[in-house]
């Protein structure tokens, strides 16, 4: 069950409420610590996601704002999901901040053709993300199974049965070298465990849920790496 669809004035509303305070909220956790806005791997890093973001944000508002209202809810309803989305704030707190630090006391010395090799793979995976929206208008941000949705097998969905989540793991683990730091690798790999237990209870949610996904399950074996998961 989902909520009533949004007015498309309260929708645009929102999504520049949402985008604002995240713009505000990445360049406090880049520049507080790093004491400086000379910073450049943190401005790199806003506009290697930030700019595309605000394309798709675009598109999807006079495409699909259907699908960009589902991606701007961000309340969980399933109690597995609300205790990863509270670790994963954690997560997400220690990984941007401390690269900031890191540039500030010069712990990590992190090469500057790594730095874009790094923001090249997140860019390309954020291209992944962009990718597996338009081919599922059902790619909700929480876990959800919405009236009449459907079981999408085409696309990257034929290789892997969570392709946004290969996406999220490109952006993410990729951040820190972005950032130009190699100490906050360490935290970024805490990704691995929260995308795998999403994963797993989204699975079971998604197998009583939604007709045809026990199907889909046995079509495409494998989660996130072909051959291995």
């Amino acid at each position: 069950m989902t909520d009533a669809p949004l007015p498309r004035g309260r929708l645009l509303t929102l999504i520049v409420a949402r985008f604002g305070l995240m713009f505000i909220i990445m360049g406090l956790m880049f520049f507080l610590p790093a004491g400086s806005l000379r910073y450049w791997q943190g401005w790199l890093w806003i506009g290697t996601l930030l700019v595309p973001m605000l394309f798709t944000l675009r598109y999807l508002l006079l495409h699909d704002p259907a699908l960009l209202e589902r991606r701007m809810r961000l309340r969980e309803r399933e109690q597995t999901q609300k205790r990863v989305q509270q670790f994963g704030w954690l997560y997400l707190l220690v990984t941007f901040m401390l690269p900031g630090f890191d540039y500030r006391f010069g712990w990590s010395h992190v090469p500057t053709g790594v730095v874009l090799a790094a923001a090249a793979v997140m860019l390309l995976s954020y291209g992944l993300f962009v990718l597996v929206l338009r081919e599922n208008s059902y790619a909700s941000r929480v876990v959800e199974v919405a009236q009449g949705q459907k079981v999408i097998q085409s696309g990257p969905y034929a290789i892997v049965r969570h392709p946004m989540y290969v996406a999220v793991f490109g952006i993410y683990l990729a951040s820190p070298l972005v950032l130009g730091s190699y100490w906050a690798l360490i935290p970024a790999a805490l990704i691995v465990p929260i995308i795998i237990m999403r994963i797993l209870n989204e699975e079971r949610m998604l197998r009583e849920e939604l007709p045809g996904y026990a199907e889909y399950t046995r079509k495409v074996r494998h989660r996130l790496l072909p051959g291995i998961w």
